[in-house]
């Protein structure tokens, strides 16, 4: 059932904000007035917001981006229930962590791809096709299925076997290449099949032009059980989450709910980091060369311009965090009881680093669940003779008096 609750009313670059489109077709490739061969401007969704009604904000929240339509481009694609995830709080730290793990497919994309794939839907192309070798790529994959479309899944070859095995289970055609030959090949797919592209295929990031507007909802979220607070710190790759909730806190200053918005926080992997480089280079979105790292979600050679504006928007920061502590902060995470994959640390990582006093309350955004991670179910646990005296020693050995 088409959604027309939606108070969209076109696409506004970021490149130059005077420049606006109609709001279909989604623009996939960003800017295409101020954009040049070095730097891709993406664009955003604009909307009517002298009409949003005032109890928006008044209800409930619970899951489903449903009930944010009017801030949300048309939702024209069946939703699996996204949204409506927990605030958990971490008392050794004195965070909270916004639990994403929680979303359908286990990850925040699925708000991104409830909207994605609803331009499709609208566009009236026949299926998706994305480049991803993790939590983009299942999501766009069940959303697709949810929808009634085919997806095509272009991924490394190196991707983590658990993520494959979730990725396939939703019917998508997924194709392990070179991660250099992904781009340019989700292009001419794009081209020769008319799938609709619903992730980046541009030189810096510009991403889907209505993916992001599905972040801001965890904005809205946050806001309606805590206020604003302090700061946010978003683990990093291209830069969508860190604008969309960034985006969605600027739109309630600008509706006069919301005094201001939180400093955003950008942590991401010291193997790499094109958004810190770009900020201290002045650059609205530059590439670097990526090191290792087991941080493969957040593992990103080239940022985006949207990045760049929710950082120098909010008066935040990028910090680089190196794969130590992502582990340190991944395994006490563990111990709180929430189980993430490494990329998803990166927030109290980020915050552990950061050493700041902050005025008000502090969330770290968990993107995804530890079943994505590196080396996954690679390791069998050896068996162990149930005879008294061994497991007394094991028990012991695990500091457990027996």
């Amino acid at each position: 059932m088409l959604n027309d609750l939606s108070l969209a009313t076109g696409q506004r670059s970021l490149g130059d904000p005077d420049l606006r489109y109609p709001l279909w077709p989604p623009l996939t490739r960003g800017c295409p007035t101020t954009s040049t061969d070095t730097t891709s401007y993406p664009v955003e969704v604009d909307y009517d917001y002298d009409r949003v009604p005032r109890e928006l904000f008044q209800q409930p929240v619970g899951s489903g981006l449903d009930r944010w339509a009017p801030l949300l481009p048309p939702l024209r694609a069946p939703g699996l229930g996204e949204g409506g995830t927990p605030l958990v709080e971490i008392p050794a730290d004195g965070v909270l962590i916004k639990d994403e793990s929680r979303n359908p497919t286990w990850s925040h994309k699925d708000r991104l791809n409830r909207v994605a794939v609803s331009a499709a839907v609208g566009a009236g192309a026949p299926g998706v096709v994305v480049a991803s070798s993790g939590n983009h790529g299942a999501s766009a994959a069940a959303y697709a299925a949810r929808a009634g479309l085919r997806c095509i899944v272009l991924a490394s070859a190196d991707a983590p076997p658990a993520v494959n095995s979730f990725v396939r289970s939703y019917g998508a055609v997924v194709l392990s290449v070179p991660t250099p030959a992904r781009w340019p090949l989700l292009r001419r797919i794009a081209a020769e099949t008319g799938f609709h592209a619903v992730s980046n295929s541009t030189t810096t990031h510009t991403g889907h032009a209505f993916g992001p507007e599905g972040y801001k909802t965890i904005a809205y979220e946050i806001f309606a059980e805590i206020g604003v607070p302090a700061a946010l710190f978003v683990p990093t790759g291209y830069g969508e989450l860190l604008f969309g909730a960034w985006k969605g806190f600027a739109e309630l200053v600008r509706l006069g709910l919301a005094p201001t918005t939180p400093r955003m926080i950008a942590c991401e992997p010291a193997a790499g980091g094109p958004l810190h480089r770009a900020l201290a280079d002045g650059l609205p979105a530059t590439s670097v060369e990526v090191g290792p790292t087991d941080a493969y979600g957040i593992d990103c050679p080239v940022g985006g311009y949207r990045a760049t504006v929710a950082v120098r928007e909010s008066s935040g920061r990028a910090l680089l965090v190196d794969d130590a502590e992502l582990a340190r902060a991944q395994q006490d995470l563990g111990r709180s009881g929430l189980w993430y994959e490494l990329s998803s640390a990166a927030g109290l990582a980020g915050f552990r680093q950061a050493r700041e006093e902050f005025d008000g309350p502090v969330v770290c955004v968990a993107t995804s669940s530890g079943f994505k991670g590196v080396g996954v179910g690679s390791v069998q646990p050896e068996v162990v003779d149930p005879d008294w005296d061994v497991v007394r020693r094991e028990l012991r050995a695990a500091d457990i008096d027996c």
